[in-house]
């Protein structure tokens, strides 16, 4: 396959675009959190695992943010984030750094333990072992955790968080009491829950859950994301999250 068809740009506003490849894209999920988890003015944040750096892009464009990081263990999704980085000229706010997540010595040289506003993660949606893996290594890597568990993901956000700090995810509605249970373990208390599903007589394909380090217990449940309108297509509300794609209903992963 030739670079040309290997490579490509998707656009993100009528401005704005990512740069993507046949190993490392975005869909519906990604966005989604990317909404879910918008930060406030002035907040420090960090996307682990940001894949092409979809979400580190849209907090920068929708949001002001002081200052962004996306961490990327793969070589190429995290080139792949670069450019975007450097053709959306946000090189002054996003920073990609290629580490894994895990390894807190070398994330410590770009944003000191307890530091960070908001952190967010689109993890691996299945176990290691769980399913048939993928025989490619990228999609191996984003698709199950062979690299990192949730646990490993949930210590580091309670690790570089501040007190009252926010971590945010999505994942399978089967694995959110595992999910509750690592957040927990790590300090991380769950605050804030929101289901999606594709119309209301189907039963939830996602959640997206935000935990607060050092929070209170007590969980609010938000009301259900439907994807689909009650005459079928796009629901307003899924248009309006998707802001640039409104108009010609480029939702990439359906």
């Amino acid at each position: 396959m030739s670079q040309r068809e290997e490579f490509s740009w998707e656009p993100l506003s009528p401005t704005a675009a990512v740069r993507v490849s046949r190993s490392h894209r975005f869909n519906t999920d990604t966005i989604l959190l990317a909404d879910f988890s918008m930060p406030r003015r002035g907040e420090a944040c960090a996307d682990l695992g940001t894949g092409c750096g979809v979400i580190p892009l849209l907090w920068a464009l929708r949001a002001q943010p002081r200052a962004v990081w996306g961490v990327e263990l793969q070589q190429e999704a995290a080139a792949l984030a670069k450019q975007s980085v450097e053709y959306n000229k946000l090189e002054n706010l996003i920073k990609i750094i290629q580490f894994d997540l895990r390894d807190r010595e070398q994330l410590r040289r770009c944003f000191a333990p307890g530091s960070l506003d908001r952190m967010a993660c689109n993890p691996p949606y299945k176990q290691a072992g769980a399913g048939v893996e993928s025989r490619e290594e990228s999609q191996r890597l984003a698709r199950h955790e062979a690299s990192c568990t949730f646990g490993d993901i949930a210590a580091a956000a309670s690790y570089f968080l501040r007190w009252g700090g926010k971590f945010c995810c999505c994942q399978r509605p089967e694995r959110l009491p595992a999910l509750m249970a690592d957040l927990q373990a790590c300090g991380l208390e769950p605050k804030r829950l929101r289901l999606v599903q594709q119309r209301p007589q189907k039963a939830p394909f996602l959640f997206l859950l935000e935990a607060v380090r050092g929070g209170r217990p007590g969980l609010r449940a938000e009301p259900t994301l439907l994807v689909e309108g009650p005459c079928g297509g796009w629901s307003q509300e899924m248009l309006d999250i998707y802001g640039a794609y409104k108009e010609n209903h480029k939702i990439r992963g359906f």
